[in-house]
């Protein structure tokens, strides 16, 4: 069954997160893609995925490359899933429609606490996902640890 997980960040940034979830999502046996609306960002997280440590390597690549069906995990800002992945990662306000996420085993959307942009539009994928009848769970952050606060 389809679900969708809103992560609220206010104790760590996303280039914290990203990759303890990329990892859990990985040991369940998931292809991953995570979509964002800027290259640029993605070539950050891109770096930061490579570079912040070496000890655990999280095999990864950029989306427009010759073997983006080939990618564990692929970074892109497009809304095509190239890499077969069961799981979808939306950062940085990228949209995720209904009908993508019924196809899928997990859709995560993360998002800035403290941008009202990134608050006001997971609040508008919220409404969007659970009017559409897509089991949703809303979790934040307390005291270093995740909270599961609504389910829809």
């Amino acid at each position: 069954m389809s679900s969708v997980f809103f992560y609220h960040l206010t104790e760590s940034p996303l280039e914290t997160v990203l990759p303890i979830l990329l990892g859990k999502a990985r040991q369940a046996g998931w292809r991953v893609s995570v979509r964002g609306r800027h290259d640029a960002m993605m070539q950050v997280l891109d770096t930061r995925l490579w570079v912040d440590d070496p000890t655990s390597f999280i095999p990864h690549g950029l989306a427009g490359g010759t073997h983006d069906a080939s990618q564990p995990i692929l970074l892109g800002t497009g809304m095509d899933i190239a890499n077969g992945a069961q799981c979808l990662m939306s950062v940085g306000g990228a949209d995720v429609m209904p009908e993508e996420v019924a196809k899928l085993e997990r859709t995560m959307i993360l998002f800035d606490g403290y941008d009202p942009d990134s608050v006001s539009h997971a609040r508008t994928q919220w409404k969007l996902m659970t009017g559409a009848k897509i089991p949703a769970q809303y979790w934040a952050q307390e005291d270093g640890r995740w909270v599961k606060k609504a389910e829809g």
